[in-house]
């Protein structure tokens, strides 16, 4: 982790901006041997007195070493912290630090690519599938490990994000099997500008699956997928379908102080819902995650969001493991052994915090630029908060019952009966057969509005699924969707 921490005393410190930084990895790995959790606001704070008995100059016995003994300053920055009542608060852009060695795997904008750059990926993707369906490291194949036939992808959960990460690795690294592409990495489309045209042409348009991707899938075999060519939407709909599903909450996830929880709050929420909307936003194919992986813009969107997440990590100093640990909760089981694991791959999820990869653009913002954010919908008693008339309202249509749901669907927020905004959720024709979905297989749909766009306007909530219809076409009956119930409240903050 970068750290911002200067030794002067600060009058009212906050975890997220000052104390975390207070605690190097070897603090937090020396003190986690004696059942002390030092890396994350839960442990610090429910040891805080200690810490400060321990740490206190002249005569601290913590830590243990010369160098890493703190000043009378931040000593007393922390027994502020202490008396103020453990404020959280939010975090403040941290510098990036300066590249010691050049990165292992640079990935660019595919727009930015050299003519030879381009040149060399195409033949690495046309090499990939024209590889045999059986064999494990050809397109066909690492296809379908995100859905049909191998059902493997974590959605919805705390590993999303590093099973995504590692699978772009090995997909990458059977791009460089291809003889003379050894060197070619994977660029990446921004979605908020138009869908390439170099994505337009082969062997990136389109794939014609050459096998049946449900024959062998388990626990039974899926039809209606072979033969089978992607489809996607033109690129003018595309663009309409980013504005309406993608944009806001792409946003709002860059902004925030943690990676909280999926279906609570933090980045995760947030950067999940804006994944859910891309794929929708894109085609069809895109749309319906039993076939989603095997139309090729998916490597170049799935990089896009892997490049944002970098981005995120690199803002709020969590490019380390030490450093993401600080912006989690209590949930920190998901790191260790074994409910780490990222099957079908080798690599864990806490080893994918810190990445091989970088990107030769990030989306950054400098420490003047100001804090990022920390609104939520309730707040211990303890802590003093506030309300800002200029701070959104989170609607959340809360206690969809998905399993019921044939496919991916849209929530739209209606206000006077018209769609005032649009979210969509992406998940597989069948998902009472995906066991991640049954694990959670209560959702919630969350809304970020101002205030202004929802007082003295009459509000309802409908549900639509794509491609299915019945006598009232694509509307998807609230009572057969679990009878979501709606939860609207005004965010608050640390005063």
């Amino acid at each position: 982790m970068n750290s911002p921490v200067v030794d002067q005393v600060i009058a009212a410190p906050t975890y997220l901006a000052d104390v975390r930084f207070f605690f190097r990895p070897e603090d937090v790995e020396h003190m986690a041997a004696k059942g002390i959790e030092l890396g994350t606001y839960d442990g610090v704070r429910n040891n805080a007195l200690s810490i400060h008995a321990q740490t206190a100059p002249p005569n601290a016995n913590m830590p243990p070493d010369a160098e890493g003994k703190w000043t009378a300053e931040r000593s007393r920055t922390f027994r502020n912290w202490i008396v103020t009542g453990f404020p959280l608060g939010t975090a403040t852009a941290v510098e990036p630090a300066p590249n010691g060695q050049p990165p292992t795997r640079l990935r660019k904008d595919v727009t930015t690519l050299s003519d030879t750059e381009f040149d060399l990926l195409t033949a690495a993707f046309t090499g990939l599938m024209a590889r045999s369906p059986e064999a494990p490291d050809g397109y066909f194949a690492l296809a379908g490990h995100h859905w049909l036939p191998k059902r493997w992808c974590l959605h919805r959960e705390d590993r999303f994000n590093p099973w995504h990460r590692q699978y772009l690795l090995e997909f990458e690294d059977a791009l460089r099997s291809v003889p003379g592409c050894e060197e070619v990495t994977l660029p990446y489309w921004d979605i908020t500008t138009d869908l390439p045209d170099r994505l337009q042409h082969p062997p990136f348009d389109k794939y014609v699956l050459p096998a049946d991707p449900g024959a062998t899938a388990t626990p039974h075999p899926v039809t209606g997928f072979f033969p089978y060519t992607t489809q996607r939407f033109p690129v003018s709909e595309i663009a309409q379908n980013v504005t309406d599903f993608v944009l806001a909450d792409l946003a709002t996830s860059l902004t925030q102080s943690l990676w909280g929880e999926y279906n609570v709050n933090g980045y995760q929420d947030f950067s999940i819902q804006a994944h859910d909307g891309g794929h929708g936003s894109i085609g069809p194919t895109m749309g319906n995650q039993t076939v989603a992986s095997y139309d090729p813009v998916f490597w170049f969107f799935h990089c896009n969001l892997d490049r944002l997440w970098l981005s995120w990590q690199t803002r709020v100093g969590a490019t380390t493991l030490t450093g993401f640990r600080t912006t989690l909760g209590q949930n920190t089981d998901w790191l260790t052994a074994p409910f780490n694991a990222l099957t079908p791959f080798s690599a864990t999820a806490d080893q994918t915090i810190e990445s091989e990869v970088s990107y030769d653009r990030l989306e950054l913002i400098s420490p003047g630029e100001g804090v990022l954010e920390n609104l939520t919908g309730s707040i211990d008693a303890d802590r003093t908060f506030a309300f800002r008339s200029t701070d959104p309202v989170s609607v959340r249509v809360k206690g969809i019952d998905r399993l019921n749901i044939p496919g991916s669907f849209v929530v739209s927020l209606l206000a006077d009966g018209e769609p005032l905004a649009k979210r969509f959720f992406f998940q597989p024709d069948d998902p009472r057969s995906c066991t991640n979905c049954v694990e959670h297989g209560i959702v919630n749909i969350d809304f970020r509005m101002t205030q202004d766009q929802l007082l003295d306007r009459t509000l309802s909530v409908r549900i639509d699924v794509p491609g299915h219809s019945d006598a009232i076409g694509t509307a998807f009956p609230l009572a057969r969707a679990g009878n979501p119930t709606i939860n609207a409240r005004l965010l608050v903050q640390d005063a």
